[in-house]
């Protein structure tokens, strides 16, 4: 608002003040706004409009479109000198918000001072920007109602939104990154005014020529001068960057999201190890991307290294989430990247690799899809009445005392914990196999729930609902699924516990995987036998009728029988086999030889426990996987350096003694220069810390990038967006 007036210098003492009865002189007029208003001479306008009409209360002014073209400037400056209405000795009506009284605060006008207004006709609050201006912001953004005509009203929501009113105002009216308070006593000023203030105290050719030091108005603050810092500290940080890289091999860590107007951006960060042997992970840049198809994101990823003259032949390593597109193993962006860098590998999550395998096992089977289907919806139709959780905690509390009672259980610290029915989720490690531990556990209880849900239910819907899953929870195929996954997740539970540690024993989780394996053909070949008594069981002591095995199986929805196919053949072939099968095929895809290879190899080159688990062939083995750099005189070489490596390492250098991983051999190497003495040990060493190894600690970082990703910052222009975060 201060371009519509000039601050006039304080009279000197005896000199007569030069304002007058009106609000303005022409003397206060800024020459832009002049050039505005010059269809009259300004006095001529001020006399045709009586100031003493306009309305004081925000309710009652008319709107700024509603004058006479000429006069609208003249309008807006009686009311920037009056000053926004804000009357702090009124006492504020209170109005009841859900169960408690609020009302407007006169506190709010102190961090609001120049455009907060509140209306005692309407007791309502109004923006004193959005009435003078509103007019004028509309072609460039909707500023809303609520503060101009309607006022605003709801007090138990006034600080939010005052915010959210403050941040919208200032994106339309051209400053999308600005939202703080950026006056001379502000605490809190933004990021670029204190990291100004801040360079400016520590240079003096700097400081004395910005902020309160600058000559005339040339403070170094308006926008383009902030874009245009931003974007050449941006180009000088990234070209350190390519600088401390030094031509050297690398990895890539993609991530692609959506923003609030759900245009694609892709971020790219490079990781390699430098010059001193630390592992380094920089942000490269952030673009967008026309769709996440596998072969776009490859082009914005060649196009954004090419723009930086970073070769994609030096790519060892690349990192992902586990979405199909970067995954896929024929189409997924790291297959087309493989195929152009046959040594730039890429290991993904193992606590998401086992729970995709599950989610992959679900989606092939459709007697296992099926059975989750059902699942669900017995789940979601209990969990969704408060009153229905009551009456299962209220069912398990009898069945535990009967239990006690005839002493089929035993009390003790620690037993007969209350149990709830946790909805499987499949980004959620671990959670189906407690959903079915509880519901075996839980099976009579959620049985007597259905049934009281199915009779006492005031809606005829709800009945039918309950009726249909009692159907099916007591059919027989229901109760045999019911316990085949129950098994088949408790031989990959202990597995599954492993890989969600953060410190991951490598070597120990591939014996894990591999113990999973064999205990899952131990029960396809051992275990149907034992299986079935514990389902029979089970449906004795739930009344659930067992069908005859010799007798022709029928699908249960047409009751018509298939020829030749008993019940036996369907349970024992078309189930149990063939989801134990397809659960192997699964484990094998995610958990292939190169991964476990590459794996192996890595965890032997580890110093922990002064090289406890230095094993020469694997580690030989890793070696191969780069036939760039260890060709058939290499692999002799590096054959020999790793037998001296390992003597000196352990006997012979202290320095080597309780070191806490890879990262740290390096860094050793580094400063040891034994990098020089076994250069092919040191390079793979550095390979190897280029592979981005995802853990499931990885995942929930990547979870937590909606914390960065707010609404205000992505409503940036790109390259602002991309030069503050690069900085």
């Amino acid at each position: 608002m201060d371009k519509f007036l000039i601050k006039l210098p304080k009279p000197k003492d005896g000199q007569p003040s030069s304002s007058s009865n009106q609000p303005f002189v022409s003397s206060q007029v800024a020459p832009e706004v002049q050039r505005h208003t010059n269809s009259f001479p300004l006095s001529n306008m001020d006399s045709m409009l009586d100031f003493k009409s306009l309305e004081a209360d925000p309710k009652d002014r008319m709107p700024i479109s509603s004058y006479s073209p000429n006069i609208r400037d003249a309008v807006r400056r009686y009311y920037i000198q009056k000053k926004p209405c804000q009357p702090v000795d009124h006492i504020f009506p209170k109005t009841k918000f859900v169960d408690k009284m609020r009302q407007f605060r006169p506190t709010w006008f102190k961090r609001r001072s120049q455009w907060l207004e509140y209306s005692i006709k309407a007791d309502a609050a109004f923006c004193l920007c959005c009435y003078l201006f509103k007019n004028e912001l509309e072609s460039r953004g909707n500023a809303g109602d609520s503060f101009t005509r309607d006022g605003f009203r709801c007090w138990n929501k006034a600080l939010e939104r005052f915010k959210k009113h403050v941040a919208r105002f200032l994106l339309t009216s051209g400053f999308p990154f600005r939202g703080h308070d950026e006056s001379e006593g502000s605490k809190y000023k933004g990021a670029f005014l204190e990291l100004l203030k801040w360079y400016g105290d520590r240079s003096f050719d700097v400081g004395r020529v910005i902020l309160g030091n600058a000559p005339q108005n040339d403070m170094m603050i308006c926008p383009t001068i902030q874009k245009d810092i931003v974007e050449a500290c941006a180009k000088e940080t990234t070209k350190a960057i390519i600088e401390d890289l030094d031509g050297d091999y690398f990895g890539i860590l993609v991530d692609e999201s959506k923003d609030v107007s759900h245009k694609e951006q892709m971020a790219l960060i490079l990781r390699y190890v430098n010059k001193s042997g630390m592992v380094i992970e920089r942000f490269l840049g952030i673009v967008h991307v026309n769709d996440t198809s596998s072969q776009s994101l490859k082009k914005a990823i060649y196009s954004l290294l090419l723009d930086h003259s970073l070769c994609t032949s030096k790519i060892r390593g690349q990192g992902y989430d586990g979405a199909s597109n970067m995954q896929g193993e024929i189409n997924g962006l790291k297959s087309l990247i493989l195929q152009d860098t046959s040594s730039a590998y890429s290991i993904h999550c193992f606590a998401h690799q086992l729970q995709l395998a599950l989610v992959g096992l679900s989606k092939k089977n459709s007697d296992v899809d099926n059975f989750f289907y059902v699942l669900t919806n017995i789940l979601n139709t209990i969990g969704a009445s408060f009153k229905r959780r009551d009456s299962l905690r209220q069912h398990q509390e009898d069945k535990l005392e009967e239990l006690l009672k005839f002493g089929e259980v035993h009390t003790g610290q620690g037993l007969n914990q209350e149990r709830g029915l946790q909805r499987p989720g499949d980004t959620r490690w671990g959670s189906h196999f407690k959903t079915l531990d509880n519901f075996l556990i839980l099976f009579s209880s959620i049985v007597n729930v259905l049934k009281d849900m199915k009779r006492d239910c005031p809606y005829h819907l709800d009945r039918f609902t309950a009726e249909n899953l009692l159907s099916k929870i007591h059919e027989f195929e229901f109760v045999f699924m019911l316990h085949l996954m129950f098994k088949v997740l408790l031989l990959t539970n202990e597995l599954n516990k492993v890989l969600q540690k953060k410190d991951q024993d490598i070597v120990n989780a591939m014996g894990l995987l591999d113990l999973s394996k064999k205990r899952l053909q131990m029960m396809r070949e051992d275990e149907w036998d034992s299986m079935m008594d514990e389902v029979s069981l089970f449906c004795g002591k739930h009344e659930i009728s067992i069908p005859k095995m010799n007798e022709d199986y029928s699908n249960g929805k047409s009751k018509r029988k298939r020829s030749n196919i008993s019940y036996l053949h369907h349970f024992r072939v078309e189930v149990f086999y063939a989801v134990i099968d397809l659960a192997l095929q699964e484990l094998n895809n995610r958990f292939d030889v190169v991964t476990s290879d590459l794996l192996l190899g890595m965890a032997s080159l580890s110093p922990v426990d002064s090289f406890a688990n230095f094993h020469k062939d694997r580690i030989m083995k890793l070696a191969e996987y780069y036939p760039s750099e260890f060709g058939d005189k290499e692999l002799r070489e590096l054959n020999f350096q790793l037998d001296d490596f390992i003597v000196y390492a352990q006997k012979c250098d202290s320095k080597f003694l309780n070191l806490k991983g890879i990262k740290d051999l390096a860094k050793v190497m580094i400063e040891t220069k034994l990098d020089q003495t076994w250069s092919l040990v040191y390079l793979l060493v550095k390979l190897t810390l280029i592979i981005h190894v995802a853990t499931a600690s990885v995942e929930r970082a990547f979870s937590s990038m909606k914390y960065i990703k707010n609404d205000l910052r992505n409503r940036m222009d790109e390259d602002l967006l991309n030069g503050c975060l690069v900085c």
